[in-house]
């Protein structure tokens, strides 16, 4: 079945920070939002907080600050803002309020800074602690440390606890029981990829009984590493199919050639070829079809991982469509999302071909590559209604804030 030639896209999602960078640049026009991640796994959370408020406020742009000496993330949305958090000082934190103006902070985890959040107290600045756990309240070391965190506590107009134990502890502490509530954890993936469904249909319908796998984002290192897996899981499965899809498109027609020279029967998605009953390798050198790839693969190997230097790729892109996730060692930029998935059994590392062979094999019962997606599934979704309610509440705070300002 002929298919129409699709524009190969640059690679994305992988590079440099797009608006990040540990400098102070000026603040923006609208509204900001101060968001805080004391632990940086929270980091994926609060950035698709503010995918979806900035969906719902075009106006609204997001400062993100990080513990000091963390690295800004990578490929972040251009109203997402970068910044040190400054040391909790009494000078550096009225210099740090005085230049970007928050409308509204954000604080995640804990661990607070006492000095810096009573200084945005003062200026009614509406504050909301969401994911709080308990071990980021305590300092046995410093006896003043209680004392500091209830006046710090204080400030926050609504308090989420990702346990009971934290709420428990966040009481002790002295926070309002009308503001404090145990939630769980905010959701660190953002909406499900989209894919053309007519395509997905057709390409269902032409493969339906083979089994077949993902590869994504790999690096033109990795992948003698991939096609050596897949000739050994081949050897259990002669009909399965990889569906190969490079970090840098750009080198799809040098993969090509490469393939061949292997002797692979191979499909060149760029231009326009529909995968065959006995095609081995569809060559997906693009990056715009990434939902049509996770929803047609069960399993799902996430590149970037088996070199060192790149630090993974985002593990909730699969997740989220159900796929189960196997990966290399070296996720260094995905740790946290990496690990949360792995205790639940819904992903599984991998360190070289000879093992990602065995697990793809290993995974084509339908039975184990099923709870491994649905265990992924579970923990992408999670967190779903907390997001919500902190979304629900950020507008609210902002509205009113806008309307006391009106009235000034």
């Amino acid at each position: 079945m002929p298919r129409t030639k699709r524009h190969v896209l640059a690679p994305s999602g992988l590079g440099g920070a797009a608006g990040g960078g540990l400098s102070r640049p000026g603040r923006p026009r609208g509204d900001l939002i101060w968001a805080h991640a004391a632990d940086p796994d929270a980091v994926p959370a609060l950035i698709q907080l503010a995918v979806r408020l900035r969906a719902a406020r075009p106006d609204v742009s997001i400062l993100l600050t990080l513990p000091s000496g963390e690295p800004s993330p990578d490929a972040l949305p251009a109203y997402v803002l970068t910044a040190p958090i400054p040391e909790d000082s009494r000078a550096q934190s009225q210099a740090f309020l005085a230049h970007w103006q928050p409308d509204l902070c954000i604080w995640h985890t804990g661990h607070l800074r006492p000095t810096l959040l009573t200084a945005l107290a003062r200026r009614d600045v509406p504050m909301i602690l969401v994911d709080a756990v308990d071990h980021a309240f305590e300092e046995p070391r410093f006896r003043w440390s209680k004392r500091a965190d209830k006046s710090a506590l204080g400030g926050f107009q609504a308090v989420f606890a990702r346990t009971a134990n934290a709420a428990r502890k966040l009481s002790r502490l002295g926070v309002d029981p009308e503001i404090l509530d145990v939630t769980g954890p905010l959701q660190e993936a953002g909406p499900a990829l989209m894919c053309n469904e007519d395509e997905r249909q057709d390409m269902a319908e032409g493969l339906a009984g083979r089994p077949i796998w993902t590869a994504a984002y790999v690096q033109d290192k990795e992948i003698p590493l991939v096609i050596e897996a897949h000739r050994i899981a081949m050897r259990a499965a002669h009909r399965l199919m990889l569906i190969l899809v490079p970090a840098d498109p750009t080198q799809g027609p040098a993969i090509a050639d490469r393939l061949r020279d292997e002797g692979f029967r191979i499909a060149d998605w760029a231009l326009g070829d529909f995968p065959q009953d006995t095609t081995q390798i569809l060559l997906a050198d693009s990056l715009d079809d990434m939902g049509l790839w996770y929803r047609l693969a069960p399993i799902s190997f996430l590149g970037s991982s088996l070199i060192s230097g790149r630090g993974g790729c985002d593990p909730f892109e699969p997740a989220t469509l159900g796929s189960a996730i196997l990966y290399g060692p070296n996720v260094s930029r995905h740790m946290g999302a990496y690990a949360r998935l792995s205790r639940v059994g819904a992903a599984r590392v991998v360190r070289d071909a000879a093992t990602l062979g065995a697990m793809v094999t290993r995974l084509g019962a339908p039975d184990q590559a099923a709870a491994m997606a649905q265990s992924a599934w579970d923990v992408a979704t999670s967190g779903a209604e907390v997001t919500d309610r902190v979304l629900d509440l950020v507008q609210d705070m902002l509205d009113m804030r806008g309307g006391m300002d009106a009235n000034a």
